[in-house]
């Protein structure tokens, strides 16, 4: 079924007077901002091809990182078509970043590493892959809706509805399917449509961006990064990785006799991987079942509080660490 053309103006040359219609279906601008997602973790292949063939970045860590360098720069404005001006609108990229560069700290562990060599005998490998996974498949579901955004905001709301399983080219469609876990994260994920969550995020963007007063503006700040959250953890993750079995067994275990050998549950707001300031960390609560939403949303919320209270507090700081993991990409292409 065909898409809408979404209706925007944009100036196309320098003539005074002149007019040049330009038409883009829906389809269109979620292929272009899906393409940006799969691109950034992805690098250009040797040799000479049309179209030039890229590969999947194979190091879990190094995706993350990646990963959270991009949601970094969405914070900053300094991805494409960013605007200085609106920084923080994207409150929830600013927290994600920390979250996906925790990911990369826990896989980068000897212990969790060690699961792409033995994964049958420790479980780890089943941790590994599932803590990649959802890493991934999260960045693939985020990263495409603030890059419209940022490409096109007017016509972003036309075409809210249309992301899904038919809402890009098929050369696109078919790109996606040849993506990491593919075969079992898009129909999990039903293609990636929009949510509810997402909505009302992108809705509160104008209003942050409206606020007379900082009060005001931490107010909805936190409610769109709530929002993300929501979508982040129950719409992604939980389907993805918590809701599969073997999985969630190994989750299981490791509050029981393998906790010694597993990561500490504790996100931390720096760049590093530790920090002995009890103020720059948020552990999960003791009896946190990790696998279980709700639970698991009873440690999210308080550490999105944690978050907000640097970010307000002490946002030179929080920014500074924005600011080196967004120096993490640099583009090779």
């Amino acid at each position: 079924m065909a898409t809408p053309n979404p209706s925007a103006q944009a100036t196309t040359n320098t003539r005074e007077g002149s007019v040049c219609t330009l038409q883009a279906g829906c389809d269109t601008m979620w292929s272009l901002a899906q393409q940006f997602a799969y691109r950034r973790l992805s690098t250009r292949e040797q040799g000479v091809s049309f179209p030039p063939k890229r590969s999947t970045l194979s190091d879990y860590a190094q995706r993350a990182r990646t990963i959270a360098a991009t949601y970094a720069r969405l914070y900053l404005e300094q991805e494409e078509y960013g605007n200085p001006k609106k920084k923080g609108r994207y409150y929830w990229m600013a927290l994600g970043a920390f979250a996906s560069k925790t990911v990369a700290c826990t896989l980068d562990l000897t212990r969790v590493d060690a699961g792409k060599h033995a994964p049958d005998a420790t479980g780890l490998g089943y941790v590994r892959d599932g803590l990649g996974k959802g890493n991934f498949w999260l960045f693939q579901d985020i990263a495409p809706t603030h890059w419209y955004h940022n490409y096109s905001p007017d016509t972003f709301a036309q075409c809210l509805d249309t992301r899904g399983e038919n809402g890009c080219h098929q050369a696109v469609i078919d790109n996606l399917k040849r993506l990491p876990w593919a075969d079992t994260a898009l129909p999990t994920l039903k293609y990636l449509p929009i949510s509810g969550f997402i909505k009302s995020a992108f809705a509160t963007i104008k209003k942050i961006e409206a606020a007379e007063t900082p009060a005001d503006r931490a107010k909805v700040q936190l409610s769109h990064l709530m929002d993300i959250a929501r979508h982040e953890q129950g719409v992604i993750l939980q389907p993805l990785m918590y809701d599969d079995p073997e999985f969630a067994k190994w989750v299981q275990r490791q509050r029981g006799w393998m906790s010694w050998f597993s990561p500490d549950l504790e996100l931390v707001f720096t760049h590093a991987c530790q920090t002995d300031n009890p103020e720059l960390k948020s552990a999960a609560p003791e009896g946190t079942v990790l696998e279980n939403y709700d639970s698991r949303m009873i440690w999210i919320t308080s550490a999105a509080n944690d978050f907000h209270r640097l970010m307000q507090t002490q946002t030179s700081t929080m920014e500074t660490e924005l600011k080196i993991m967004a120096g993490w990409y640099v583009s090779k292409d």
